[in-house]
């Protein structure tokens, strides 16, 4: 089976960056035994990153880079915002550099941030994708395709055995 909407897939990869500092580093890995599962077409990943992997089936091996523009976008210094550290009174446990988390402003809207530095009385969090300004280079094989079920398409994301697990 080839992977098109609406299928399940199952890849192992290696993603790696090149880092100014250190080189090439590994960033993400997904194994055989710990595979990484996507709903193609709905899941919400870089277009570039599903459109290398279209057609491809089980036991496909793929090698592609994704330039920054088409993966996360460029780094955008100005997506580093301080918040005042009074917004995070009741939750203080999650004041750790380096956590990423959840965030809401004042008109509702929701953002994933990652702390970066913690002062007296603010925090400063970087709202930019861990990977924005990276180019991505992505080395591995398509472990299996299946259909995905009526579930599954309808919330937009893969179930795991047995069915539903939020």
């Amino acid at each position: 089976m080839k992977i098109d909407n609406n299928k399940v897939v199952s890849l192992a990869f290696e993603l790696f960056i090149d880092h100014e500092d250190d080189g090439r580093v590994l960033v993400e890995k997904a194994t055989t035994e710990q595979p990484f599962l996507f709903l193609f077409g709905g899941s919400g990943l870089p277009e570039k990153f599903e459109e290398l992997l279209a057609d491809k089936a089980t036991g496909d091996a793929f090698d592609f880079t994704i330039g920054f523009d088409d993966a996360y976008g460029d780094y955008d210094e100005s997506a580093v915002i301080d918040i005042p550290r009074k917004a995070f009174e009741g939750s203080e446990d999650v004041l750790v550099e380096g956590n990423r988390v959840p965030l809401t402003d004042s008109e509702g809207d929701e953002a994933i941030g990652t702390i970066i530095e913690i002062a007296d009385d603010n925090v400063v969090v970087d709202l930019n994708h861990p990977l924005a300004g990276y180019d991505l280079f992505f080395k591995g094989t398509v472990e299996a395709v299946r259909d995905a079920s009526a579930e599954e398409i309808a919330h937009g994301h893969v179930h795991g055995e047995g069915g539903h697990h939020h």
